[in-house]
């Protein structure tokens, strides 16, 4: 298999896990699991930085935008 071929479906399961924690800490049914699964999907979106899947900026926002939602179930 060539490298670039190999590197894009690395690149594709490694966005699809990021998609699913996401989604596992959006369809949290109560907070200790959403908080728990919003850790979990942190250190997924930072190994993928490290990688270079993501842009700093995006994971950013993305965690950002997980922990408004987060926030706002508590509320």
């Amino acid at each position: 298999m060539k490298t670039a071929a190999a590197a894009r479906l690395r690149n594709r399961r490694d966005r699809a896990r990021c998609r699913a924690a996401e989604k596992h800490v959006l369809n949290a049914t109560d907070i200790a699991a959403a908080r728990t699964a919003l850790m979990e999907a942190y250190a997924l979106m930072d190994r993928m930085v490290h990688k270079g899947l993501f842009h700093r900026n995006a994971a950013a926002r993305r965690k950002a935008a997980l922990a408004h939602r987060v926030n706002r179930m508590q509320a």
